[in-house]
């Protein structure tokens, strides 16, 4: 089986529909294509043995590939609350250079995150944060108001988390319980956006232990690969529910690592989504559970395992 890794290409538009044709002979999957004035970024997947020869027809359009371990991945940047007194200056930076580097971000302010006494998670900020691939909890400046609020703020969060602060790391899991997968010290509450070196070194950081994090459910997954592969999925959905062009969303139907965010409402569109066929004899109802997403009402399709469907497409 041709293994498909995550890129980033970013060029001009001039020609750029010759990497998206090339990427789709080859076999890959383009996730999102951004157009910003003059440029143009892909964010794909292509077969690994390929990266070279796409680098080599891009270079005369003076385009660059590299690779990026973010992207087909959904990621939640919670935050205690997006109020003032919060300084949320670092959950945007978090959010967008995440984004740069091929996620998909979605911010999670908490309607009850302040005050370590009082610090809460309500049943649909839990959802909603579940429905991701992973989550980084933005915390403050302080290790006794970590280790008070913490517990309190992560109730029932089942996908991996990923905790930042401005105590260093060891600090960090020091004052965690139950320790979660991913630690990033040194990123605090500041009343300014991350400009220096020195912070841009540890955005850089995050990236790399959100990388990790996100490799070792690869490797999760792999050892029972799921049904279909989701951007093949999300392939499929876009070509077969026109509907979906015509959203004005930046990412009308999100990748994620073990299924997709299809952003069409889920009374009308669920039983279209449910019966398309992916092959024959074989439609996404049969391969994968599609529910109603606590996020706007879309439509959350979650991928089984082959171990549960013994259908690989």
């Amino acid at each position: 089986m041709t293994t498909l890794v995550p890129v980033t290409y970013k060029g001009g538009v001039y020609r750029h529909d010759e990497i998206m044709d090339l990427i789709d002979d080859l076999g890959g999957y383009i996730v999102q294509k951004h157009v910003m004035a003059q440029d143009v970024v892909l964010q794909s997947f292509v077969p690994r043995d390929d990266i070279e020869l796409i680098r080599r027809i891009a270079k005369p359009l003076a385009g660059e590939v590299v690779e990026a371990p973010l992207v087909g991945t959904e990621i939640a940047v919670v935050s205690p609350s997006l109020e003032i007194h919060h300084l949320p200056h670092i959950s945007c930076d978090i959010a967008e250079y995440l984004r740069r580097s091929g996620a998909k971000t979605n911010m999670v302010g908490l309607a009850r995150g302040f005050g370590k006494r009082i610090a809460n998670l309500n049943d649909e900020e839990r959802d909603v944060i579940n429905e991701h691939d992973l989550a980084v909890y933005a915390l403050g400046n302080f290790e006794e108001c970590i280790r008070k609020k913490f517990p309190a703020i992560r109730r029932e969060i089942d996908v991996p988390i990923v905790v930042t602060g401005a105590p260093d790391r060891e600090a960090l899991m020091r004052v965690i319980d139950p320790p979660v997968e991913g630690y990033v010290g040194g990123i605090g509450r500041i009343m300014h956006r991350f400009k220096r070196p020195e912070e841009l070194g540890k955005l850089d950081e995050l990236v790399d232990e959100v990388s990790r994090v996100l490799d070792a459910r690869r490797d999760a997954l792999a050892k029972d690969p799921l049904s279909v592969f989701p951007p093949r999925l999300m392939a499929i959905i876009e070509e077969q529910i026109h509907e979906v062009s015509m959203l004005t969303h930046p990412t009308p139907v999100t990748a994620q690592m073990e299924g997709l965010r299809v952003k069409l409402p889920y009374d009308s569109y669920a039983d279209d989504v449910r019966s398309l066929p992916v092959a024959e004899g074989v439609t996404v109802g049969d391969i994968a559970d599609v529910t109603p997403s606590r996020m706007r009402n879309y439509i959350l399709i979650r991928i089984k395992p082959f171990s549960e469907t013994r259908i690989l497409v």
